[in-house]
């Protein structure tokens, strides 16, 4: 099925590596030129030379922080100037590692920042500065990424991360219908546990509980997000506007215990 992204370009946040580099793979596979952005630029390098070496597309890297209000604008001019255009954003970048795992009481506000930040102060950003672009050629596909710990009803000891992930879809619904009249469709992906090296690192009883849990009885391939992404960033899914869709297998929910 061709998907109808040859010529666009695409600026995908955090993909060096895990999803985000899934996602900007499947977009290449498609013909779309794409930006590459992380905070690991050697990583991001190397990630954007395979896949224009593999895809036969152009591609360019942008290394830095898509919460620094200052940074965002200045990349994606940048991008603009460099591909003459910006048709999909994918958001993609966002952490938990050290700053998940505090009941809410215990909760250092630090943590509580730096999660808020990550998730939604980067959707908004990237937003912001993009959706002017897309304005002016009247065409524009907006794709967020909430999560699994929001639509399931959010899980103890995450409520930082729950909340980001909530925000995240809610600022889609919103912003689709702002800019909806301009061409540009604005949706969220909602994974499930995605088997990236992040959750491989959790001790096996816990992946077994996991895929045990699931109604297809194991972990989401990265691809399997890359694929509903290309999807949204496509001409074929032009009717699709503040959507939020979940890639979870059925099972909206997971508790191991605190």
């Amino acid at each position: 099925m061709d998907l109808g992204l040859k010529g666009r370009v695409a600026l995908v946040t955090g993909s060096a590596k895990g999803i985000g580099r899934m996602e900007a793979e499947a977009l290449a596979k498609e013909g779309a030129s794409i930006a590459i952005n992380d905070l690991d630029g050697d990583a991001a390098a190397a990630t954007a030379q395979e896949i224009s070496k593999n895809y036969s597309v152009e591609t360019i890297t942008y290394t830095g922080d898509v919460t620094d209000e200052k940074i965002v604008p200045v990349m994606v001019e940048k991008g603009v100037k460099h591909f003459g255009k910006i048709d999909v954003l994918i958001n993609n970048a966002g952490i938990a590692g050290a700053d998940v795992g505090f009941k809410v009481i215990d909760m250092p506000i630090e943590s509580w920042t730096r999660l808020i930040n990550s998730h939604i102060l980067s959707t908004f950003l990237c937003t912001k500065a993009a959706a002017p672009y897309m304005q002016k050629n009247g065409y524009g596909r907006i794709i967020n990424t909430s999560s699994q710990n929001y639509t399931g009803g959010g899980r103890p000891n995450v409520s930082n991360y729950s909340a980001a992930k909530g925000g995240v879809a809610a600022f889609t619904r919103t912003v689709a219908k702002e800019l909806g009249s301009d061409g540009i469709t604005v949706n969220a992906i909602a994974p499930g546990y995605v088997e990236t090296d992040l959750i491989l690192g959790y001790p096996e009883p816990v992946l077994q509980t996991m895929r045990d849990q699931n109604p297809i009885k194991r972990l989401c391939q990265p691809h399997e997000v890359a694929d509903v992404v290309a999807f949204l960033a496509s001409e074929r899914a032009s009717f699709v506007n503040g959507a939020l869709i979940c890639i979870d297998g059925g099972k909206q929910d997971f508790y191991w215990g605190d």
